[in-house]
């Protein structure tokens, strides 16, 4: 049995001076974080979807750089930024479109889509420090670029912090190790695009959003799922079949061994208002897409966070 706990979470070296808080197993709302040591505190990138699982976040990375003094957020769901009221003092720095929608939005629970969660108290707060398209950061003498890919992919608002010297990628949510990519807030063929911009920088390392460190190889099979979620959009609207019932007639095939499945009917959602012509990014009906992600499911979907 995977232990899904907060006390399985682990620290892991990635390159000199640079972690990864991984954990298990990555499912829905088990996140990973990223740590820059700042000679003697430190850059965080994201914290958790719940009260406990930040504390337990804190708690590691003071125990191995320091308290947290600038903090990153590669987008704006709420397993990458629920926490982000626990750090204290530290700077919290976003795309200047993950604060407008975390303020339009608050805090997300999904209680009818994952019923019974443990969350603890949270509060909102959002990043103190905004860009559009790239800002540099420093932790210590270590740089850090966070670069927005330029399109909507996962979010509209995804960052990418990139150390270029360590060849590091903290991927955020575009890059997902073992579990169904999930493009419902996004967009299916920006995130195809945005997969180039991660192939430019040529990362040795990558930390996904979600799942073990990996390599490109990993981002070749996003890619190959995205473009399985277009043809199986191509197909059902053919067929004139609806979002649903496309996901329900499609074959999974190599992609049977990735978790959370039920995200293929979110994500051919947003495939077919791409394919009707809408622009990428551009709201769709998020119930009407959720609803059909319970129907597939055949009730709630199960969460360990």
């Amino acid at each position: 049995m995977i232990d899904r706990s907060p006390s399985a979470a682990s620290v892991k070296p990635l390159a000199d001076g640079a972690y990864g808080y991984v954990q298990p197993d990555g499912s829905w709302f088990i996140n990973n974080c990223g740590i820059v040591d700042a000679d003697g505190h430190a850059v965080l990138i994201d914290t958790c979807a719940t009260e406990t699982r930040t504390r337990a976040l804190l708690s590691a990375v003071g125990d191995t750089v320091g308290p947290v003094t600038t903090l990153v957020n590669t987008h704006h769901h709420s397993d990458h930024t629920n926490g982000n009221y626990l750090v204290g003092g530290a700077t919290v720095i976003g795309h200047r479109k993950t604060r407008e929608t975390l303020l339009a939005e608050g805090i997300q629970r999904y209680e009818g889509v994952f019923p019974g969660n443990d969350w603890g108290t949270l509060e909102l707060r959002v990043p103190d420090v905004v860009f559009d398209d790239r800002l540099t950061v420093y932790a210590g003498q270590t740089r850090i670029d966070l670069i927005h890919p330029g399109t909507a992919a996962h979010t509209t608002n995804d960052v990418l912090a990139w150390l270029p010297e360590q060849r590091l990628l903290y991927a955020g949510d575009l890059v997902f190790n073992g579990g169904s990519p999930f493009a419902l807030m996004g967009s299916v063929a920006g995130w195809r695009r945005a997969l180039d911009v991660i192939r430019e920088l040529d990362p040795a390392v990558i930390l996904p959003g979600h799942g073990p460190v990996c390599g490109l190889e990993t981002v070749d099979k996003v890619d190959s799922y995205l473009q399985f979620v277009q043809r199986a959009a191509e197909n059902g609207k053919a067929a004139g079949r609806t979002p649903l019932e496309q996901a329900k007639a499609t074959d999974l095939g190599e992609f049977a061994e990735l978790t959370e499945q039920e995200r293929l009917a979110g994500n051919l959602h947003r495939a077919y208002a791409e394919l009707d012509g809408g622009a990428e990014g551009e709201p769709i009906d998020l119930v009407a897409a959720l609803t059909d992600m319970l129907a597939w499911n055949g009730g709630p979907i199960r969460c360990f966070s």
